[in-house]
């Protein structure tokens, strides 16, 4: 039998806090109400208790001179308790709260004859201050409950709001912005007191600055590095076309050709980090535009167009990133190779071993790839990337029947201008 989940509410900082104050408070006030109930009911009934025996030692005098008993006095009277006639029936005097005609009273017994003599005092008085003593401390205390509640609540709220806020800022950071920083006032000012969450926050902060100067640092060094590779490569594909054909002379070209397109997926990616990237957004047809990417590719993949969609993008990155699920998935798939337009979403299928278990996790890892060794893991770096410039949303998974799968899903464009009230 599964235990039933609590509402993620109850898992909060707030509610947590709440909940032990207000059991704190409960106890205090429980703890503080019995006290007071038990000194002053003990501090009355002791009040009453003297006053009965002083009335006893009275009516005692009255009784041992023949004189007639008052009214509230008397031998083996009605409602007299059992457990106070014996003891006065052993010669002892005692006391006890017992119950005359329906009101609370104070008895007081002692031995006459070989019976008890006995009087009583009113303690209906006294019951009632009790009861009206309890009513007071059960309503201070809970409004005291209450105001330490709303107190609490509020103090709690603040610091709860500031762990939220850095949340959100360590969210942002994870997500890319390493421009985004909590500020806490609290951290700008060395001489002033921080508390835990002002420390949390600075350092924060200050692992945000650090991570974004080590990585400007990386994309300059790559942007730097693939620039300064870019002229002696282009020079050495020069010299390379000039050598006599033959097998050496196809293996010189085939490596510059591959050494310029790592420099070119280099400077793309370097452009990428760099979030500078400008969009130029037209309106296309998805299935045209599918079927284009993969006559360019040369490759002998299918197309299925199940539903056409139009979609307001960027063609020349949506061609890249189209382009590089391809070629990834006939470097690294195998055949056969289709390429599905279902609406807005275009999805890129081999039957090979499938994704690599980290890659689906977490993404593609730049010069990371668990295919033979073949590949840098760049391609699909680009597509992620270029996929994000152009607001689609590129997930990897396992195929139903195995294989890869890669789904794209583009923005798809509503023309508002037929819905306009026409005359």
């Amino acid at each position: 039998m599964r235990r039933p989940r609590l509402p993620a509410w109850t898992a909060t900082l707030t509610w947590k806090a709440a909940l032990v104050i207000a059991v704190m408070c409960c106890a205090l006030a429980a703890l503080l109400g019995v006290l007071v109930h038990a000194s002053v009911t003990a501090q009355t009934a002791d009040d009453s208790r003297e006053k009965a025996l002083a009335r006893l030692t009275d009516v005692t005098r009255l009784y041992e001179a023949g004189e007639p008993l008052p009214r509230f006095a008397g031998i083996d009277p009605v409602g007299l308790p059992a457990s106070l006639r014996a003891l006065a029936v052993r010669g002892e005097r005692g006391t006890m709260v017992g119950d005359d005609r329906g009101h609370p009273a104070m008895w007081a017994a002692g031995p006459a004859d070989g019976r008890a003599l006995a009087v009583r005092v009113d303690y209906t008085q006294s019951a009632e201050t009790i009861d009206a003593l309890d009513r007071s401390i059960l309503g201070s205390s809970v409004l005291a409950i209450g105001a330490t509640l709303l107190v609490g609540a509020f103090a709690v709220t603040r610091v709860t709001r500031r762990l939220h806020l850095t949340a959100q800022v360590a969210r942002r950071i994870s997500a890319g912005d390493l421009d985004a920083r909590v500020d806490d006032p609290r951290t700008k000012d060395p001489s002033r007191p921080q508390d835990e969450v002002a420390t949390v926050s600075g350092a924060l902060d200050t692992m945000a600055s650090s991570l974004q100067r080590k990585l400007q640092s990386e994309q300059r060094f790559t942007a730097d590095v693939a620039h300064e590779l870019r002229t002696p490569l282009t020079g050495l594909s020069a010299a390379a076309e000039l050598l006599p054909e033959g097998r050496p002379s196809e293996l010189v070209r085939d490596r510059v050709r591959a050494m310029r397109g790592l420099t070119e997926d280099l400077l793309e990616i370097s452009r990428l980090d760099a979030r500078n990237e400008t969009v130029d957004l037209a309106v296309h047809e998805l299935g045209p535009l599918a079927e284009r990417v993969v006559r360019a590719s040369g490759t002998e993949t299918e197309v299925r167009v199940v539903r056409d969609a139009t979609v307001e993008t960027d063609r020349r990155r949506l061609e890249r990133v189209l382009g590089n699920l391809v070629a990834n998935a006939h470097k690294h798939g195998a055949p056969p190779v289709v390429v599905t337009v279902d609406g807005p979403v275009v999805s890129v299928r081999d039957h090979g071993p499938g994704y690599p278990a980290y890659l689906i996790a977490s993404g593609p890892q730049r010069f990371r790839t668990e295919s033979g060794g073949k590949g840098h893991g760049l391609g699909l770096t680009i597509a992620v990337g270029q996929a994000e410039v152009i607001g689609a949303a590129l997930v990897f998974a396992v195929a139903p029947g195995g294989g890869a799968e890669a789904l794209l899903r583009l923005p798809e464009y509503v023309d508002l201008s037929d819905d306009a009230p026409q005359d």
